[in-house]
């Protein structure tokens, strides 16, 4: 899987990931909207696709013609404003829509989160997100970014607390990143660290008994928000004590972030508005 990722991203190109599981209605809609060419995949996964009008490239069963070609990086021109990826969101508010990432967005994101919670080329990252979902960005390639290493954990394991605490035993895991169902899973499972963690918690409200929780294990915990029309992340903070009150925390590098009210005014501090993001991640 990330080998198909960095060699369409090396070559220019941008990719939408389609998750198998998809309804093929769904499917369908994502590769008729996207205009892709190309579906990059596995050849079990073939008979269930919808293959029209586009090449098929299948990483196992076309390894050896792929193996075969040059090895060096591909010389095509690629500037900051060209699409990486594109994501879509659920649907639930109405028809998908495809959120367009550019390579400038997610170098941003990237750069920022290496600082910030930070990641050096000694950590371990445990990535247990699929890839139709966004944050499994920071997990593929942060790692890559910085020269540490990534495991990608299998998805029956990523719902299985017992089979994820032992991956995370076994490859002597030093970062997470999760949403708050899934450390709530590893926590009530009896799971506990048995060497500093850095937990990154994202992708719905962190609640506070669970934030106390995973602090009281001495984990490093940080609270993530944004939404995928920004890039991933736009704020993050720190959790550091029991009982704290939870922001989102600021913005990260070249965000903007404003409360407005109705009329797009900033308001008040200390009065209720609504979150409007502006920077690189829009």
């Amino acid at each position: 899987m990330i080998v198909g990722l960095l060699g369409i991203l090396k070559s220019g190109g941008a990719y939408v990931p389609v998750d198998p599981a998809y309804p093929q209605e769904r499917q369908e809609f994502m590769l008729q909207s996207s205009g892709a060419s190309v579906i990059v995949t596995q050849e079990k996964l073939v008979a269930n696709l919808p293959l029209a009008d586009v090449k098929v490239v299948c990483l196992d069963r076309d390894w050896p013609a792929i193996a075969g070609q040059d090895s060096e990086p591909p010389h095509v021109p690629c500037s900051p404003e060209q699409l990486a990826y594109v994501i879509y969101t659920s649907g639930s508010t109405g028809q998908p829509k495809g959120v367009q990432i550019s390579h400038r967005a997610l170098v941003n994101f990237l750069t920022t989160m290496s600082h910030e919670p930070g990641l050096g080329s000694d950590d371990v990252l445990v990535a247990v997100t699929t890839l139709s979902f966004d944050i499994a960005g920071l997990e593929l390639y942060l790692p890559l970014l910085v020269g540490a290493r990534v495991v990608v954990a299998p998805g029956d394991t990523v719902s299985d607390p017992r089979a994820l605490a032992q991956l995370l035993q076994g490859s002597q895991a030093t970062v997470m990143q999760a949403t708050p169902t899934t450390w709530r899973m590893l926590l009530d499972s009896g799971w506990k660290p048995s060497r500093v963690l850095k937990a990154l918690c994202g992708g719905e409200p962190l609640p506070v008994a669970l934030a106390d929780r995973l602090v009281a294990l001495e984990i490093e915990l940080w609270n993530m928000y944004g939404p995928t029309e920004t890039t991933i992340w736009s704020t993050c903070t720190r959790v550091r004590t029991q009982g704290e009150s939870l922001t989102i925390g600021r913005p990260i590098a070249n965000t903007t972030l404003y409360i407005l009210d109705k009329h797009l005014r900033p308001v008040p501090v200390g009065n209720a508005g609504e979150l409007w993001i502006g920077g690189h991640g829009l």
